[in-house]
């Protein structure tokens, strides 16, 4: 058996989970989610411990299968989570005059292009711009927000000689040295 398809999910409360053929409905504190998975897994919600068990038939033993298993139950793992805590992702902008604006429902980057590269907010996300130069992308799909962050990070990936461009808060870049001027013997 998977082993991260063996844990159950703990359900917290104010989380209320509803389950279709192929998809699960949870709604939260934060908001409403609706989590789509494969067929072939069998998803059960135990009321009484309040957790969700992800289980595959008993004689499927194929790798597929067994992949399946484990990407069900993170998935709704995360669905959980982000009607409870939901998801977020930092990103800060070095470099001189590069800088970030929020215009309704577009984010204006400027990274030393010549015009200002902007890219519409997918509905479900919220994104705000604490500072000039700091991003944080919010919602309750994991995968929506990494994308999205991932998109904003792709306009000017940071280069290693200034680590001028666009980083994840915690990202660390790897310095090269620069061109070293020796003795030309």
């Amino acid at each position: 058996m998977s082993r991260i398809g063996k844990k159950p999910i703990q359900i917290p409360d104010g989380v209320k989970v509803i389950l279709k053929p192929g998809c699960a409905d949870i709604s939260g504190p934060l908001g409403k989610f609706s989590q789509p998975f494969h067929p072939t897994i069998i998803v059960q919600v135990d009321e009484a411990k309040k957790l969700i068990i992800a289980s595959r038939p008993e004689n499927d033993n194929t790798n597929q299968s067994k992949a399946l298993h484990g990407l069900v139950r993170a998935l709704l793992a995360n669905a959980v989570q982000g009607v409870t805590q939901g998801f977020e992702k930092r990103l800060h902008i070095e470099g001189t005059g590069y800088n970030a604006k929020l215009k309704g429902k577009h984010i204006e980057i400027s990274v030393g292009n010549v015009m200002p590269t902007s890219l519409e907010i997918p509905d479900g996300l919220k994104v705000e711009v604490p500072q000039p130069t700091k991003v944080v992308v919010k919602g309750l799909n994991r995968q929506l927000v990494g994308q999205f962050a991932a998109s904003i990070r792709a306009i000017r990936k940071p280069e290693p000689y200034k680590g001028k461009g666009i980083r994840y808060e915690n990202e660390v870049i790897r310095r090269k040295a620069g061109k070293s001027f020796g003795s030309g013997t």
